[in-house]
């Protein structure tokens, strides 16, 4: 297949200033978003930026580098609140904005889900491993041991990854059909083997990607006060 014309990124302008990192990964994004990671390539990247490829190198060794260099530059927005607020109310904020980002970036989405997990933790870009940091910091500051804040952390990212890769990945199988039945193409579904998931038709049809995510939250959170030892006070019973 041949590929697909560049277009130059906005940060590049086209202009011929210095290449520097930022340049070059704001480009290697650019890239991403329109077209996806098996668009992005040292080659289609040099044209974007109007240098020879093998400039490039200098910067960033490798393909491998330059999408640790574009997940880190996505996650470098994530905005961890670590004062002494309502800690409930600061891990929303820090769900809805991994959210917004995922919905601006879709195509980075496998980069932030899977690529960190082909690198040891100590390995990582220092920018992905902020926002663990920052949520440790907001959690053990309102009371809860680092062990616990860690199991927090786990169980809000693996959530948020499991609700963005759903809500990106939501098909429509008749998107002009007025039957909810067969916009999802739940009607080749045997109703005696799927009675409930076909009758689940009309939910699944009204998705909304932010009132799913507030409700898996609520639940998320509730589970969290209930049977985590509580900031300030004694493990509940069990």
């Amino acid at each position: 297949m041949a590929e697909s014309p560049a277009r130059p990124p906005r940060s590049s302008g086209g202009d011929r200033g210095p290449i520097t990192q930022r340049r070059i990964v704001a480009a290697a994004l650019e890239i991403v978003d329109s077209d996806g990671i098996d668009a992005l390539s040292m080659r289609r990247l040099g044209k974007v930026l109007g240098r020879d490829p093998m400039t490039l190198y200098r910067h960033a060794p490798n393909k491998a580098a330059l999408l640790d260099a574009v997940a880190e530059s996505v996650l470098e927005q994530l905005e961890v609140g670590t004062d002494d607020g309502d800690w409930t109310i600061q891990l929303r904020e820090v769900a809805r904005n991994f959210r917004r980002l995922a919905l601006e970036h879709p195509h980075v989405v496998p980069l932030l889900v899977t690529r960190p997990l082909e690198t040891p933790l100590g390995l990582r870009p220092r920018g992905t491993l902020r926002p663990l940091e920052d949520i440790l910091t907001l959690l053990t500051r309102a009371g809860f041991t680092a062990t616990d804040a860690l199991h927090v952390y786990r169980a809000l990212f693996g959530f948020l990854y499991g609700h963005v890769l759903n809500e990106l990945q939501e098909l429509v199988e008749r998107p002009d059909e007025h039957e909810d039945l067969l916009r999802l193409g739940l009607h080749r579904l045997p109703i005696g083997e799927f009675p409930l998931l076909r009758s689940l038709a009309p939910v699944l049809a009204s998705y909304d990607g932010a009132a799913e995510l507030e409700r898996g939250l609520d639940i998320l959170i509730a589970g969290l006060i209930a049977t985590l030892p509580h900031p300030g006070g004694p493990a509940p019973a069990t």
